[in-house]
């Protein structure tokens, strides 16, 4: 129950989580035991999607008696959207199904912003959006065919550590030469520089730093300035970094601009030592940190392949500012590359 407290002589209101919808009578006996106007306790019953809590709750009125609790003008809102929000979740006009590769798979909700931008994505292409779990430490001596035999899409999260590493290198190989829409988030990023620097750059042996110290070719690595911070949290890039998207990009072509800010949350660094090499093998180097403060100009934040439907990764995490009404480009974009990609397209 959650209470909604009055201003001067104006009461609370009342709102009731239940697994179904209170009656009437039910709402009215709460009111009289907790002095509340009848009219003034609602019901938030389990819903099918999240999503049509704000609809329910408009229908009974509560942001009228916020607005008269509060003292604010009264708003009629427009809730047209919301409301065809609901109506393609629940009725969308096609499905398609999305390989997620990652170490966290028994505990889903490790990616649950991943998930809400998959469905915000989703909203704008009319299309449900159904998630495969991948356990990345099976693909190591998986069958790929077998794994994404009943994906349109493959993502590799973001993560830490080095357990499931491989799998996620063979996933972004596999996306690669298979031609199937594949978007890389932070680490996502790093395992297709990895993948690409060993299978098309001829880089044997190439890694990142964190999972081998000794690798041959560190194409992915902390940078000079890092390395002399103590403690872990001092080493992270964090917060919104502006990134400077290339014209003629595929993710420019996605955001519309040619600069945008995402938020960061990461450590490790495409080494700037190896980047001209990976171009001249095909690389895109679709977007770069401009610096800020004089701090990580030239960093690499997108990479992107010419031929191929639909292969994005950033080093960025687009999905912390996904909403329903603005979903990510990265993830509209790989949403609708997926879904064509399923109709043979």
């Amino acid at each position: 129950m959650a209470t909604l407290r009055g201003v001067g002589i104006q009461p609370d209101a009342i709102v009731l989580r239940s697994a179904k919808p209170v009656p009437e009578e039910v709402r009215k006996k709460v009111a009289l035991f907790t002095n509340v106007r009848p009219g003034h306790v609602f019901s938030s019953p389990n819903v099918e999607h999240l999503y049509e809590v704000p609809l329910l709750l408009e229908e009974q009125g509560l942001g009228r008696v916020v607005e008269r609790a509060l003292g604010l003008e009264p708003v009629f809102p427009n809730l047209a959207f919301w409301q065809e929000a609901v109506r393609i979740l629940k009725n969308p006009e096609r499905t398609v199904r999305i390989a997620i590769a990652g170490k966290y798979v028994k505990m889903p909700d490790a990616y649950l912003s991943l998930l809400e931008a998959l469905k915000h994505a989703g909203i704008k292409n009319r299309a449900r959006v159904e998630v495969k779990w991948v356990d990345a430490e099976s693909l190591e001596a998986a069958d790929l065919d077998e794994a994404f035999a009943d994906v349109a899409g493959i993502l590799v999260p973001g993560g830490f550590g080095v357990r499931g590493i491989e799998g996620k290198v063979r996933a972004a190989q596999y996306a690669r030469e298979r031609k199937i829409p594949y978007l890389g988030i932070c680490l996502g990023l790093q395992i297709a520089v990895i993948e690409f620097a060993r299978n098309v750059a001829g880089l044997k042996g190439a890694n990142s730093t964190e999972f081998d110290p000794y690798t041959p070719h560190p194409v992915i690595d902390l940078m000079p300035e890092q390395l002399e911070v103590e403690g872990l949290g001092g080493t992270m890039r964090l917060g919104d970094w502006p990134m400077r998207i290339r014209p003629g990009t595929l993710l420019h072509r996605l955001y519309g601009r040619e600069e945008v800010l995402e938020r960061h949350r990461h450590r490790y660094e495409v080494n700037p030592l190896y980047v001209d090499g990976l171009e001249r093998a095909g690389l895109v180097i679709s977007a770069i940190t401009p610096g800020m403060k004089g701090r990580g100009a030239g960093l690499v934040e997108a990479i992107e392949l010419k031929d191929h439907p639909f292969f994005l990764a950033l080093q960025s995490h687009p999905e912390f500012k996904s909403r329903p009404m603005r979903p990510s480009p990265p993830f509209a974009g790989f949403v609708e590359a997926a879904i064509r990609f399923a109709e043979g397209a």
